[in-house]
């Protein structure tokens, strides 16, 4: 939809709004059409902004390609300023997918050093298929001439080849907290990171990693309401808000069981987990592999979760000692460098590239023992 289209939206909540209601905006883009028109719209109403940047050009023009198959980068980049010379508040959404998974570091380094960018969401690519549907997926779903684009719903339990692996995913989130948690505390937020450290109070305000789910349902363009925005097909519609009162559906049994079956349903696998009061099982969109024992409905991202959450826990702990104690939870990377320097985390790497061992082949990679094991700290 064009600009008017948003313009005449916002007119619509500020006749409608009540007078005590304070209203947020946010609006989530591939930045390819952003100008100094949209960016001068999104600063007047203060919206907040997602823009999807998978990294440098070679990682983010694999597959955010134009309908002619040429990269986006440059558009992207280009939007992008428009919005940092507007002032306007943007969070960079970054997907983890097969083309950017093994380089966690250098994405991370360079949303954070080239772009600048404080606020980072890093967003797990996991795209469901059957063995019927899983060659059309891998070509584009609607690529072909003459096909049309297949109504996607979840099922199925093979992955497209764009999906990140399970445990890579892991791998790379640790990789870029090893890097976050020596130099970025209290000045880049990754929403992975804030949320664990939050769930260590035993709080979980983003639902992917809440006991129970449901309280953020899909309203789509003619009235029809579902249960999730990654539920938007025919089994989870709750109705149409011509027909019934929004409140009514969103309260309504088939809602609350459907948040509630994300406690519910959980594996044996999972209740048993260590990691589960962090996790609690996550989405329930990735629920469709098998756990140790052979159940089903285990989350494909298990393995890089468990191996995520292992991995950060010792820091995550002391972070925690230090918002008891009233210090900040960036004086943890004092410690985690003095730590560094008394381990010879710092001296040269081996391999005569005259770099630090930490940021060369000291970086966790994707077959280095050290993922497997939480660090000593």
């Amino acid at each position: 939809m064009k600009l008017a289209f948003f313009r005449h939206s916002v007119e619509l909540v500020e006749k409608y709004r009540r007078p005590q209601q304070e209203i947020l905006h946010t609006f989530q883009t591939n930045g390819i059409l952003l100008d100094d028109d949209w960016c001068a719209f999104f600063k007047e109403y203060n919206f907040l902004v997602g823009l999807s940047v998978d990294g440098p050009r070679e990682l983010h023009d694999t597959y955010r390609l134009t309908r002619q198959k040429k990269g986006t980068f440059d558009k992207v980049m280009e939007g992008w300023r428009c919005l940092q010379r507007h002032g306007v508040d943007v969070n960079i959404l970054c997907t983890v997918n097969a083309a950017n998974q093994h380089h966690g570091r250098a994405v991370y380094r360079f949303l954070r050093d080239e772009l600048g960018a404080t606020w980072m969401q890093f967003i797990p690519i996991v795209e469901r298929a059957t063995a019927q549907t899983i060659d059309i997926a891998n070509q584009g779903w609607s690529d072909q001439p003459g096909r049309q684009r297949l109504l996607y719903t979840q099922t199925g339990n093979l992955v497209t080849e764009r999906s990140v692996d399970s445990k890579q995913y892991g791998r790379f989130m640790i990789d870029i907290f090893e890097e976050w948690v020596r130099h970025d505390i209290g000045e880049v937020y990754v929403q992975l990171f804030d949320v664990t450290l939050e769930a260590y109070f035993g709080s979980h305000l983003l639902c992917i990693h809440a006991p129970t789910c449901g309280y953020g349902p899909a309203l789509e363009y003619n009235g029809d309401l579902y249960s999730c925005d990654h539920f938007v097909e025919p089994d989870y519609k709750l109705g149409n808000i011509h027909e019934t009162h929004m409140l009514d559906l969103i309260v309504s049994t088939k809602q609350q069981k459907f948040g509630q079956d994300k406690f519910d349903t959980l594996t044996a696998q999972c209740k048993s987990c260590a990691a589960r009061p962090l996790c609690n099982g996550g989405c329930p969109k990735d629920r469709f592999a098998q756990s140790h024992d052979g159940e089903p409905g285990q989350n494909y991202l298990c393995a890089g979760l468990e191996l995520f959450f292992t991995h950060t826990q010792p820091a995550m702990r002391t972070m925690v000692k230090l918002l008891q104690q009233n210090r900040y939870p960036a004086d943890l990377m004092a410690i985690t460098l003095a730590e560094d320097n008394r381990r010879g985390l710092h001296h040269s790497c081996p391999c005569g590239s005259g770099r630090e061992l930490q940021s060369c082949h000291g970086d966790i990679s994707p077959d280095s023992s050290v993922n497997e094991v939480a660090p000593q700290w």
